[in-house]
């Protein structure tokens, strides 16, 4: 193991040996987040909360400033690269465009150094996207919760039993085995539950968090919007139970919680539904399409929905013209 694992893992072992002390925990590992976005200052206040220091962060725009004065008190704000050579654990947490430049613009400032920690929050990058600051010796990993955060100090809690995705180097040296035990620990510090995700397969889990996550917003607005142009308000008290349930039914028992016309074979309802769509709110007609084409598929694979039903809600789907 060289010196950079070693550093990294026996701190964190101290770091670990001392969760189960009673009364107040001491800091063990001082933090910089770059920056202090709505992920950053959320994941350093929890951080913080497990017992470690916020020492710095980069904060441009006045939410970011108020967010850090709000969720991390304490903390200088500095430029990124003064951030990164005050840590013992970096976290750079910036869009997922963002980082390679900024790893390069670190990697090329002389702020890294041999036992540092580089953790970064981006969810479709593993730890190759910090190769230039690998050559500094440091630790990489990448974590990434797969919660909604919006910045607020509720979102600390919300951590408390989510799951974070941890990515480590992809080898089987004692560098890279302690890059994964330090990645695991911090997440269950904090609270979380550790998820190992391979670097090749970061991109998938991504994309199924964001097709999941903000999807879904996207769908209950159009359904909000269509009700309140119904006549129907508060067009959520509606929704509310009968999403909650959806969501519930289908996170319990998979396919098999569709209920609908589609799953019901009535072609003749998803075509009424169409003509009301194209005529009313023509912006809603093709996501409507695609999803309900979608929902058949799955419920023909799923032996929901006979082949004369789906061939006919097929035909209804494809052929239909505004």
């Amino acid at each position: 193991m060289s010196a950079s694992g070693n550093d990294a893992a026996s701190r964190q072992g101290d770091a670990g040996s001392r969760q189960g002390d009673a009364g107040p925990r001491p800091a063990r590992l001082d933090v910089g987040v770059v920056s202090a976005g709505r992920v950053g200052a959320v994941m350093g206040a929890a951080l913080a909360a497990a017992g470690h220091r916020v020492v710095a962060a980069s904060a441009v725009s006045r939410a970011s400033r108020a967010r850090a004065e709000n969720l991390l008190p304490g903390a200088e704000i500095l430029p990124p690269d003064e951030v990164v050579a005050r840590a013992d654990l970096a976290l750079l947490a910036v869009p997922d465009d963002v980082l390679p430049g900024l790893v390069r613009g670190l990697a090329a400032a002389g702020c890294l150094r041999p036992g540092q920690i580089l953790v970064h929050t981006c969810g479709s990058h593993g730890v190759g996207v910090l190769a230039p600051a690998v050559e500094h010796d440091v630790l990489p990993i990448a974590l990434h919760p797969a919660m909604t955060i919006t910045g607020r100090p509720e979102d600390v809690t919300r951590l408390t039993g989510a799951c974070v995705g941890v990515t480590a180097p992809d080898s089987t040296n004692d560098d890279a085995e302690a890059a994964w035990l330090v990645g695991e620990a911090l997440v269950v510090e904090i609270g979380a539950e550790p998820v190992r995700i391979a670097e090749d397969l970061r991109p998938i889990y991504h994309a199924a968090l964001a097709h999941g996550a903000n999807h879904l917003v996207t769908l209950v607005r159009e359904a909000a919007d269509l009700l309140s142009d119904a006549g129907i308000e508060p067009a959520e008290r509606v929704l509310a139970p009968l999403l909650s349930a959806a969501l519930d039914n289908a996170l319990r028992h998979g396919d098999r919680a569709l209920t609908g016309p589609v799953v019901r074979g009535d072609a003749g309802t998803i075509a009424t539904h169409l003509r009301h769509l194209d005529a009313r709110a023509p912006a809603s007609a093709p996501l409507y399409r695609a999803l309900a084409l979608r929902t058949a598929e799955r419920a023909r694979a799923g032996g929901l929905l006979g082949a004369d039903d789906s061939a006919a809600i097929r035909d209804v789907l494809e052929r239909h013209t505004p």
